[in-house]
């Protein structure tokens, strides 16, 4: 609420500085007033300038204690022993669709809440302390590789693409090796100190990764909301349409869906869904109590506010 007052008043009266700096700005007064309060601790996949991480420092501000953690799984884990208060996790990638080991994490731990989301807008940056033409390995993430393939093909073509854990690793490794470059965020260049060559080197001008936020809090509503949940329906013919008729019955409109198999049977699947729409509203609680009518299971992930998307 505080950021969308201030960026309209920045709008209506004309303030000389840009939105995304307005926001940058009152994210960390806004970080730094927690914690007086308190110190919130948050795990992300790491290393530090990861995307996961910089998707966690557009959520929380950079006056909170990060942890950062070898998996997605990890992420989880902290969370539900109390480690910390929050995990900033990767749910899909508009190039790539789903992240896999979220959804499964989803699964084993239905009792964490989702109690927030970050969209990120994915800018891939070619670095190295070399030339381009002295180039023989490009170290990065096999998502940021796959993201930036027409583009390393065509322009360093002499080079080795090899995958690492994230692109964070692969800025470490470049700065390392001599003929070595990455395929990392600006971020990353400037903590390891490597030229950037190329810069938004992502095939896709719309390449975007969203992230959700986990823990044990739930989010009161906005009127401008989320909700995310999963289920499972019978091995039946018409079983799917029918519980996604329920939706179209209540005018709730589908954000997301996506299919994963469950580790119990071999042709059943978990359906993950977000809708607009807050779980307290009346018509979502009476479509989620019609969608337990056709299903096996339903679990509420959490209701949330939509998030705008950051640069």
């Amino acid at each position: 609420e505080v950021l969308k007052n201030v960026l309209e008043l920045n709008t209506k009266h004309g303030g000389p500085l840009p939105e995304v700096t307005v926001r940058a700005i009152f994210r960390e007064i806004m970080s730094g007033s927690r914690a007086i309060q308190k110190v919130l601790k948050v795990a992300y996949l790491g290393p530090e300038y990861s995307f996961s991480h910089l998707a966690a420092v557009e959520r929380f501000g950079k006056t909170v204690e990060f942890m950062g953690v070898g998996s997605i799984a990890a992420v989880f884990e902290e969370v539900d022993r109390g480690h910390v208060d929050f995990g900033v996790v990767p749910v899909e990638n508009s190039s790539d669709g789903r992240v896999s080991d979220t959804l499964e994490m989803f699964q084993r731990m239905p009792h964490l809440v989702i109690c927030g989301e970050v969209r990120l807008r994915i800018h891939h940056h070619l670095m190295a302390n070399c030339d381009q033409q002295e180039i023989r390995r490009v170290y990065s993430k096999p998502q940021a590789l796959a993201q930036c393939r027409n583009w390393l093909s065509k322009n360093v073509p002499q080079a080795l693409q090899k995958e690492v854990s994230s692109t964070a690793d692969a800025a470490r490794l470049a700065q390392m090796e001599p003929g070595a470059a990455a395929v990392a965020s600006r971020q990353a260049a400037v903590s390891y100190g490597l030229r950037i060559l190329f810069q938004d080197i992502e095939d896709s001008p719309h390449n975007e990764t969203r992230f959700a936020v986990i823990g044990n809090q739930k989010c009161g509503k906005t009127g401008h909301d989320k909700t995310a949940i999963m289920f499972k329906v019978a091995h039946n013919p018409g079983s799917l349409v029918e519980a996604l008729d329920v939706f179209k019955q209540n005018k709730i409109n589908l954000t997301w869906i996506e299919s994963f198999p469950t580790k119990t049977s071999k042709y059943e699947y978990t359906f993950f869904v977000d809708f607009e729409g807050h779980a307290d509203e009346p018509k979502v609680g009476r479509a989620l109590k019609a969608l337990g009518d056709h299903c096996q299971e339903v679990t509420v992930l959490g209701s949330f506010p939509m998030a705008p998307l950051a640069e």
